[in-house]
């Protein structure tokens, strides 16, 4: 077969995504191939594929154990015969899936890097014919990604003693231009076709929200999406239990999920969440990675990540399927210390040398100041995103809070000039919330110990709110015009921007939001309308409704997850469709002739019985 019957046959498509048919041709082609490409947008594919068509093995490199049976189950589910090679195997079923696969029954084998030097599985891969090294989830190679693992850098000395250099695949999603080019060089890639179709997720929603009461605020979001599924993210697994006790309290059905609970209760936690028998998961970041359930609908964050490629990648879980989903990130001051403790503390990668663990900590420190920048632009938040990782749109989605948003351009530059003014005169010595009480003229004690009431610009803006003096100071800092230090004390420093505020050379304008104190409403009221997706007509909604039951009793009985049996979206293109036969029901998006063999026909009986029901129902 060739790569358009193999994608029809076992996956139930009838076109390839953007950049799959080029990826998948470099492969055959023989050459080493990079592809960077956004979550959801089918890079398992582009080595599944040729593994499918390639004469000898195919060695995927994951770093997960979830990651890996999530893979492998998919396919398998699909008719295509997969195993993996991990820690979570006994040495009997270690053993016999080695031997399976010396026997040619897996043309694709999922390993983890700690694997690939150990004595038995060498031993295997040197008598073997391997026809490619899959790396999934390469930015873990890079020590400037946010998931580095030393073991990755096994890789390539596991290449070199193979007895013929396989072709060699490397696949990402998050990657930016320093870690692209650590994996082509780490890797030792030659002469590499290299594509990267694009960051964007046009289909996901992009929120800050900084509310009093964060509490209050997800809970009243998961009061208006009672229906759906999704993801809270929290900074540490004390907030994750807290949040978790408290929506139970409320009525939700949630679970948990972090580093602190026993490997069965995770593993509960994680499967209750993938087979729908919770809804709602409250996680650290420990949960996600190679999850690949496809009908996350939200993902909140309650708290800033450290970094942006964190928050993108955890956002990224949602809306899977190409369905409107919503990301959201609940804001507070306390994230970014909590945020700078983590990187101050840190204990990863002790084994790199001072100097460099000294860079590493630098950079962590600079990526923290960029993801706190996100939560402050009044710019399009996907565009910041997208610039982040080297992409430049339009500053204009349509699909994210700041586009739906209201605003005004605002002369600051009397305000800018107080704060700048307030930081010379202290000669850099304090830190933000000390310079705007100073301006604001708050009578505190630290305010008098530290004598900031006799500064010359002590109350020059007291007319002015505190919320607004926070917005521009942001905002200096976002230009440049004042830096933060990344130390413990987070001091603020003129730039050489500076000059251009005090000298009074320069007119200083931000967008801000007009109607403050109703932009949450508006906000809600917003993404309600571009969250809606297909709409469906009543006869089709109960028509979905019941094929998801269906759907449901098939996963129980095959104990696997609802979504490999059928996906959200495939099961909203029946519902639109209808078929009545099975050339019908084969030409639904992602129904392939093994799943309609497995699936097909109890699929149409519920089909034809809805239809009858409703025939009976106009008739009556």
């Amino acid at each position: 077969m060739n790569q358009y019957e193999i994608l029809k046959k076992y996956f139930g498509y009838d076109s390839f995504r953007e950049a799959q048919e080029t990826l998948i041709g470099s492969i055959l082609s023989g050459r080493d191939t990079v592809g960077i490409m956004p979550t959801g947008a089918g890079k398992s594919l582009c080595f599944q594929i040729p593994a499918l068509m390639m004469d000898g093995i195919t060695l995927v490199i994951s770093p997960l154990i979830s990651l890996m049976k999530d893979q492998v189950g998919s396919l398998n589910q699909a008719g295509i015969h997969a195993a993996y090679l991990n820690s979570s195997l006994t040495m009997n079923q270690y053993y016999k899936a080695l031997e399976f696969a010396r026997q040619g029954r897996y043309p694709i084998i999922y390993v983890a890097p700690e694997r690939l030097l150990t004595e038995e599985f060498l031993d295997f891969a040197l008598h073997t014919k391997i026809a490619m090294v899959a790396v999934d989830e390469a930015h873990c190679v890079s020590q400037w990604g946010q998931d580095f693992r030393p073991s990755y850098l096994k890789i390539v000395e596991f290449i070199g003693r193979l007895p013929k250099r396989p072709v060699v695949s490397a696949f990402t999603a998050t990657a930016t231009k320093e870690v692209r080019d650590d994996i082509l060089d780490i890797l030792q890639l030659r002469e590499p076709m290299v594509m990267t179709t694009g960051f964007d997720r046009s289909n996901l929603y992009f929120g800050v929200m900084a509310p009093k009461d964060r509490y209050g605020a997800i809970r009243n979001y998961l009061e208006c999406h009672s229906e759906d599924s999704g993801i809270i993210y929290c900074l540490t697994r004390k907030v994750v239990e807290e949040v978790c006790e408290r929506l139970r309290q409320d009525g939700f059905g949630v679970v948990r999920y972090h580093a602190g609970l026993s490997d069965q209760e995770r593993k509960k936690s994680q499967d209750d969440f993938i087979y729908d028998r919770s809804s709602i998961m409250v996680a650290t970041n420990a949960f996600g990675m190679g999850i690949d359930k496809s009908n996350v609908r939200f993902v909140l964050h309650y708290g800033m990540p450290k970094n942006m490629e964190s928050y993108y990648q955890e956002a990224g879980r949602a809306g899977r399927d190409g369905e409107p989903a919503e990301c959201i990130l609940y804001y507070a001051g306390q994230d970014v210390i909590t945020n700078q403790f983590f990187i101050d503390h840190n204990q990863d990668n002790q084994e790199l040398d001072e100097l460099t663990r000294a860079l590493v900590q630098e950079r962590d420190r600079e990526r923290l100041r960029k993801m706190t920048f996100y939560c402050f632009t009044n710019e399009c938040l996907r565009d910041y995103i997208l610039r982040y990782f080297g992409e430049y749109g339009s500053n204009y989605c349509g699909n994210c809070q700041n586009c739906l948003t209201q605003f005004e351009t605002v002369d600051v530059t009397e305000i800018a000039r107080g704060i700048v003014g307030c930081v010379q005169s202290c000669c850099q010595r304090y830190g933000v919330n000390v310079i705007l009480d100073t301006v604001h003229g708050a009578n505190t004690a630290k305010i008098r110990q530290y004598q900031m009431d006799r500064n010359p610009h002590y109350g020059e803006l007291s007319k002015v709110p505190m919320y607004r003096l926070r917005q521009v100071m942001n905002y200096l800092q976002l230009k440049e015009f004042l830096a933060v230090t990344n130390d413990e004390y987070a001091i603020v420093k003129l730039t050489a921007n500076s000059r251009q505020v005090l000298e009074n050379t320069e007119q200083i304008t931000m967008r801000m939001a007009k109607e403050q104190e109703n932009r949450e409403k508006g906000e809600k009221k917003a993404r309600k309308g571009q969250a809606s997706g297909v709409v469906l007509t009543e006869q089709e909604e109960r028509l979905f409704q019941r094929l998801r039951a269906l759907r449901t009793e098939i996963a129980r009985e095959e104990k696997v997850p609802p979504y490999i049996v059928f996906s959200d979206k495939t099961l909203i293109a029946m519902s639109k469709a209808a078929p009545q036969d099975k050339s019908q029901m084969l030409s639904v998006s992602g129904v392939g002739e093994f799943k309609y063999d497995k699936y097909g026909e109890r699929f149409l009986a519920s089909i034809q019985m809805e239809s009858g029901q409703s025939a009976r129902g106009q008739q009556g």
